[in-house]
This record gives structure tokens, C-alpha cells and sequence, in this order.
């Protein structure tokens, strides 16, 4: 890790700052998607709802047409309706979200339909800046793992847990240094020389 920190540079990960259930509605949005094409659609979105914090009944009320003008596709307007039922239905799991830990919140999340492990992951690293994740679905993460340790094959997430435990409690960190090392070239890349 530590030539590979020289090499990215200053980590600059850092939670966003914003409600909750903006910030879920924000991940499954990311889901397999470009993070930019992820911040576009976002964008779209809270200008369609009228800004942030997305306002639940709003957001509840869109029509099929405006999360398509928005650029949300069907699997996630029907994942972002799931969520809207369930805060709706379930009127204790917004408030206090961010004071409950992983285990519950990754119980919670994955009830609703459309919401796996990945966009738990996200939700904890990103949105509310949780040190220790390992997000063992990121296919950015399986392939900054497979070069950093010379893997023949992308890792399995019981060998991800294995790479990753010396870094525990701050594998979040760890992770972002593994990720954002897929944009650097490696000092041994002979098109840098």
C-alpha cells in the first residue's frame, strides 16, 4: 500500500454530505453506471423534484415519463418507487438512519427490492463515510486488487477478505486507494517510460 499511496496521492474520499434518503436515492442511481453519467442523472433528478433534500412525496408522485426525461431507467425507478414504499410503510427507517450500525443497515437496505450489496456498500462508504467497508461486488475494486497483488484471476469476495484484513478498521480508505489506482499507470507500464 504504501508505494501505491505514493503513487494516487492524498486520499480525498469523504462522505457526501446530504439527507439520507437523498443519498440512497443518489446510490441506486449509481448502480452500474459511469459516475458521471451517475452525477448527470442525479442532477436531472433533484431539478425535476425540486432540489435537494428529495422530498419523499414528490419524489413518490413522479410519473413513469419524468424519471425517463430524468434518465432513469425502468429497473431503477421501480428500485426508487421500492424505497419510497418502504420509507413510506415503515415510518421509523429514515429517522436516526445514519446513527444505526452496518449490520443493521445493511439488514435494512437489502429488504427493499432492487437494493443489494453494492449499493449498501456505497450508501455506507460514500454517503455516510464509514472507515471499514470492503466492497466485495465493485468490479473497479476485484481488478485494483487483482494487479495490486498479481492475481491470475479477478478475486473471489472470501479472498477480498483475506487481502483486505490487514487493513481493518479503515479498509474504506484502503479501497479508495485501490480503486483510484486503476487511473494511474504503474511505473513498470513501458508506455510511461
Amino acid at each position: 500500500m504504501k508505494e501505491l499511496i505514493a503513487r494516487v496521492g492524498p486520499c480525498t474520499w469523504a462522505p457526501r454530505l446530504d439527507d439520507p434518503f437523498t443519498l440512497i436515492i443518489r446510490c441506486v442511481i449509481s448502480q452500474q453506471i459511469s459516475g458521471k453519467a451517475a452525477e448527470s442523472i442525479s442532477e436531472r433528478l433533484l431539478k425535476a423534484v425540486g432540489g435537494s433534500p428529495i422530498p419523499l412525496k414528490r419524489l413518490a408522485k413522479m410519473t413513469d415519463e419524468k424519471f425517463l426525461a430524468c434518465g432513469v431507467s425502468g429497473p431503477k425507478r421501480r428500485t426508487i418507487r421500492a424505497v419510497c414504499d418502504h420509507a413510506h410503510a415503515n415510518p421509523d427507517f429514515l429517522p436516526g438512519l445514519i446513527d444505526r450500525d452496518d449490520d443493521l443497515l445493511r439488514e435494512q437496505l437489502v429488504s427493499i427490492k432492487g437494493i443489494g450489496p453494492w449499493t449498501v456498500d456505497m450508501f455506507l462508504m460514500f454517503a455516510l463515510g464509514r472507515a471499514d467497508v470492503l466492497a466485495t461486488g465493485d468490479y473497479g475494486i476485484k481488478v485494483g486488487l487483482q494487479k495490486l497483488f498479481g492475481l491470475p484471476n479477478l478475486p473471489k469476495p472470501a479472498e477480498m477478505q483475506r487481502l483486505a484484513e490487514p487493513w481493518r478498521p479503515h479498509r474504506s480508505v484502503a479501497m479508495w486507494y485501490v480503486w483510484r489506482s486503476l487511473d494511474q499507470k504503474s511505473t513498470s507500464d513501458p508506455k510511461r517510460m
